[in-house]
């Protein structure tokens, strides 16, 4: 089976056109590829947070989560952020399937830190892939949401970054970040030249350098671990433009591909 696993935060998945999910449901039926959606919902957390009043903060772009938090978050992303990306596969014509990283301890989970100031923020140990694949073979798209599961019953939110990575490295599968930017790039005299292609030497010096940074610095060190655990390629695509994710996978130059230094051919 050839598995690609596309990530998707929630601040893009608000922007996404119709285009993107037609996409998905043509990489099952015409690309022969087998595509898992892995979901964030960031703003609608946050969003539903303010509502009720509930305060919350963060360190280092991780989300401060204690058990009333933890209970907002499994609202926003297995309710309602991943039901509507079902709905939204229904609409381009493919079946989704939602379920949420607790469910059948599909994502088992520790705490990211011991010592960590986080709370229930955890990492991911261990990946069910049974589950998925049975999923699959019922001609579903599996849609998870990033929570996870320990021994003992407790939740775990995970980030959506690397929960993907670990999706991805327990399949093998080749690995999508969605943003709404056409890829890394560089900027001289106000133009930006796209980089199509980045190894892990020329992601160290481009961090040093500042021309990553902010949240496309979890999405390349998760790229970067993905690569050193079997996943074959990582791209980061932009999903605002139409039919982004077939030339990705057609092996066109779009958006940014993250392959291991001697993989990397410059042309």
């Amino acid at each position: 089976m050839n598995y690609v696993v596309i990530k998707c935060g929630g601040s893009v998945f608000e922007k996404l056109p119709t285009s993107f999910y037609e996409n998905i449901v043509e990489l099952k039926k015409s690309e022969g590829w087998q595509p898992i959606i892995v979901h964030g919902g960031g703003p609608l957390i946050s969003s539903l947070l303010k509502n009720i009043g509930v305060e919350t903060t963060f360190v280092n772009g991780l989300r401060v989560t204690t058990n009333e938090v933890l209970d907002v978050v499994e609202m926003a992303l297995s309710g309602a952020m991943n039901k509507q990306i079902v709905r939204k596969l229904a609409e381009a014509g493919g079946q989704g399937y939602g379920i949420s990283g607790i469910d059948g301890s599909l994502l088992t989970a520790t705490p990211m830190d011991q010592k960590s100031p986080l709370g229930y923020v955890g990492k991911v140990t261990n990946v069910k892939t049974s589950l998925i694949e049975a999923i699959v073979e019922q001609g579903h798209i599996p849609v998870i949401s990033p929570l996870g599961i320990d021994g003992t019953g407790q939740r775990y939110n995970i980030n959506a970054d690397n929960a993907a990575s670990a999706i991805a490295e327990a399949l093998k599968a080749k690995l999508c970040f969605i943003s709404d930017i056409p890829g890394i790039y560089t900027e001289h005299n106000g133009q930006k030249e796209i980089l199509h292609q980045l190894g892990k030497t020329e992601i160290e010096l481009l961090i040093e350098q500042g021309v990553i940074h902010g949240g496309m610095i979890p999405k390349v060190t998760s790229a970067l671990h993905a690569l050193a655990n079997q996943v074959p390629e990582v791209s980061i695509v932009n999903g605002m433009e139409k039919n982004s994710l077939i030339q990705f996978i057609q092996g066109k130059k779009v958006g940014t591909r993250i392959r291991m230094d001697k993989e990397i051919t410059h042309v």
